[in-house]
């Protein structure tokens, strides 16, 4: 459970939201577990009222099932459900390349998002996973933004938020990350730089091809169901994963 904590007044609910988000992300709360409103509010010290409404809204983003009874359990996304999101997600990138192009952003409005390119891929290859989730959120938030469509930003942050919520037990439990996570970001970058439409695709489809191949294997031990559990040292994200897994 989260530790106790002082958290101000001014929008409490969205902090106690992004404050449990975190706490998914880093994996302190694993997929599966449950809790109540009460256990939340007594851990940060303040009302029930913020904690329920920050609750019903990470339900409202897929991160978290409501049980009636039981109060609130961290969703458990599927091997399926996962290669659905890279599908999705994939599709959402297209959308935007074809935006940036149509509306020749290339260049200077790229420098900040270069920026957080260099910060996600050097996280990477050191394998800093919280480092890497923090600025991978943000480098895609900030790319999908320069679209001028917050809705196409905002959907694109869900998706990655629940591809992230999905990985990070398995990857918790591995000896060795740095050689398979995703260090394509500052590529990425390169390309849409340089207005290269046929780069950028490239790397994201080999990027999505990763991930799907990553997922294959989860589902080698996920059973037909292809809910897996996470896996230890040896398993399917261990040190004997031949495919870099693409969050």
């Amino acid at each position: 459970m989260p530790a106790s904590g002082a958290v101000t007044r001014s929008t409490l609910r969205q902090q106690i939201a992004d404050a449990l988000r975190d706490e998914v992300l880093s994996g302190r709360l694993q997929p599966g577990e449950v809790f109540t409103v009460k256990q939340i509010a007594d851990g940060y010290g303040v009302s029930a009222t913020p904690v329920r409404e920050a609750l019903v809204e990470m339900s409202a983003q897929g991160l978290l099932d409501s049980d009636q009874h039981k109060g609130f359990r961290v969703h458990q996304f599927s091997v399926d459900d996962y290669c659905s999101m890279v599908e999705a997600r994939a599709l959402v990138v297209d959308g935007i390349f074809r935006r940036l192009a149509l509306h020749h952003v290339y260049g200077e409005p790229l420098l900040s998002v270069r920026r957080r390119a260099e910060e996600a891929a050097q996280a990477a290859r050191t394998g800093s996973l919280d480092i890497l989730i923090g600025y991978d959120l943000r480098f895609w938030r900030e790319l999908a933004a320069l679209t001028g469509n917050c809705y196409i930003a905002d959907f694109l942050h869900r998706l990655r938020v629940q591809c992230w919520v999905f990985a990070v037990p398995y990857l918790r439990g591995s000896e060795d990350i740095s050689g398979w996570l995703w260090q394509g970001h500052e590529e990425l970058v390169d390309a849409l730089t340089c207005g290269d439409g046929l780069a950028a695709h490239a790397v994201i489809e080999e990027y999505n091809a990763q991930s799907v191949s990553w997922a294959e294997k989860l589902r080698t031990i996920a059973g037909p169901g292809g809910s897996a559990g996470p896996a230890g040292p040896t398993g399917p994200t261990g040190p004997d994963a031949t495919a870099r897994s693409g969050r």
